[in-house]
């Protein structure tokens, strides 16, 4: 009888070891899809920066002559 308590108190710890696990890979795969949404909005950021900056040398050769 005690053997079987004891199996059954050690496949439920096992068990709460294994959700743990899992929660913790959820939470690094939403950690990793928010860092590849902030690099794709610092990459548009960027593009956007860049075609201002663009637009800007572009007037001002314009305004030169």
């Amino acid at each position: 009888m005690k053997t079987l308590l004891v199996i059954a108190a050690a496949a439920a710890l096992a068990g709460c070891g294994v959700e743990a696990v899992g929660t913790a890979a959820t939470a690094a795969s939403i950690k990793k899809q928010e860092l590849e949404q902030g690099q794709k909005t610092m990459q548009q950021s960027q593009q956007k920066i860049d075609a201002a900056m663009q637009q800007m040398q572009q007037r001002a050769g314009s305004a030169d002559r």
